[in-house]
């Protein structure tokens, strides 16, 4: 296997490019207020603003898992930081709400192109299960990394302008290109592309993110919702069966025959619906509900994304010493109490409860995550890191991009926000409290 000539220099990489992916969905949120009152738009408007990203972002993952394994890590990952950057000047440079969101859709794509390959070259320069456990960990930091300074970046920019927390990605994005150009190429192989299945992936999710939109803005009922749905079911369906019977599936089916590798696909879909969820709703909670201004919101979101960088600097020392096991059920369970506290704490107005409700979802989902993703690589050989991260980053995806339309519905009548915050957190603590529990079941190596 082709070995990256500088490992570390490829970790770095790698760490930028979820750092930068992670940062565009947390940054966002403490400024969509700002974006609202310039760009107009109602709640639906402005969950497309996440979703539009994290739809396409989920939907062209296992497209790019696919791509990253044909042209290696660094080629695609090199490919996707030049898309991200035009993609977050035209976001910066959006004149209306419509513009700034088709903007977001392409940069969910180049973000789907960055991240099956960031996990590969992590693969690639880390065979060894203990060293790459360590490395996972540290490709880690930089989601949490991102979430330490994503609300407190994005409400310190959006007090100047909401457009910066677009402009502040074009220098990261040049630092990646230096840092690509100085790495050896990438292991390859021959995979063909599934066009078909690929479609039918797209219509899937579009259905089932508009559908839960718009149904949560305009009811249920209405004709476009439930053809959007029902659109959404027939897809999926129709994925199912090419996946099943297709010479190139883009989502091979015997990646499920592992039991630990489907659990932590559960725990992926669940640690989103909890992360980006909450931190979605508690945005809206502390700037709509409590009116605060968005640099005091982003500085309560602080303590818990400090603590995640801890917590995933930890996880693989916990991993190494308890298994895989423990760090997952453990960091699951703190953030259902986290959620718990949300819950209990809603109708009384606390920041401070609010603040230990973000430290134990943040603390908790940055100790289980690194062991989850560990699970799934160590699952596959190094020649298909790319699918298998494609496919448990498409489950991470669609997880908070449900939990965003969902979410948003529930909180649409503002009149009865603190309800409707406390249906979000009640459901993503089932959400996860189901994923601990089957995580019980991994076998910890």
């Amino acid at each position: 296997m082709l070995r990256p000539t500088a490992p570390r220099l490829a970790l770095l990489l790698a760490a930028l490019a979820f750092f930068l992916i992670t940062l565009d969905v947390l940054i966002v949120t403490v400024a969509l207020t700002r974006i609202g009152r310039e760009l107009g738009g109602s709640t639906a408007g402005l969950q497309w603003v996440i979703d539009a990203y994290t739809l396409l972002f989920a939907s062209l993952l296992l497209f790019a898992g696919n791509l990253s394994e044909r042209i290696g890590a660094g080629r695609a990952i090199g490919w996707g930081t030049v898309g991200f950057l035009v993609a977050s000047a035209a976001c910066a440079l959006s004149p209306t709400l419509g513009a700034l969101i088709a903007a977001r859709a392409v940069q969910g794509a180049a973000a789907a192109v960055m991240l099956p390959a960031s996990m590969a070259l992590v693969r690639e320069g880390f065979p060894d299960a203990r060293e790459r456990a360590h490395a996972l960990g540290i490709w880690a930091v930089g989601g949490a990394v991102a979430g330490a300074v994503g609300p407190l970046l994005g409400g310190l920019l959006t007090t100047f302008d909401w457009r910066l927390v677009f402009a502040i990605n074009l220098p990261v994005c040049v630092a990646m290109l230096v840092l690509r150009s100085r790495l050896a190429p990438s292991v390859t192989r021959t995979a063909r592309f599934d066009p078909l299945g690929q479609a039918l992936a797209l219509l899937t999710l579009i259905g089932l993110v508009y559908g839960l939109i718009e149904g949560g803005a305009e009811g249920f009922g209405t004709p476009p919702v439930v053809g959007a749905l029902v659109v959404a079911a027939l897809a999926l369906v129709g994925f199912l069966i090419v996946q099943a019977r297709g010479a190139h599936p883009m989502l091979p089916l015997d990646l499920f025959r592992s039991s630990s590798m489907r659990i932590a696909l559960g725990v992926g879909f669940a640690f989103m619906v909890g992360n980006f969820g909450s931190v979605f709703v508690l945005g809206l909670f502390l700037q709509q509900h409590l009116g605060l201004t968005p640099l005091v919101a982003g500085l309560v979101f602080l303590p818990s994304a400090v603590g995640s960088v801890v917590g995933n600097v930890v996880s693989g020392t916990l991993a190494n010493r308890l298994g895989t096991r423990v760090p997952v059920v453990a960091g699951l369970s703190c953030m259902v109490v986290g959620l718990v506290v949300g819950i209990v704490a809603a109708p009384t107005g606390s920041v401070v409860a609010v603040v230990v409700c973000s430290i134990l979802t943040g603390v908790g989902g940055s100790v289980a995550m690194p062991p989850a993703t560990s699970i799934v690589l160590a699952s596959v050989p190094a020649d298909r890191a790319g699918t298998a991260s494609a496919v448990f980053n498409t489950f991470r995806q669609v997880g908070g991009a449900v939990a965003i339309a969902v979410f948003g519905a529930f909180l649409a009548d503002r009149a009865h926000f603190v309800t409707g915050m406390q249906l979000a957190f009640a459901l993503a603590g089932v959400v996860i409290l189901a994923a601990a529990v089957a995580a019980t079941r991994i076998r910890s190596a």
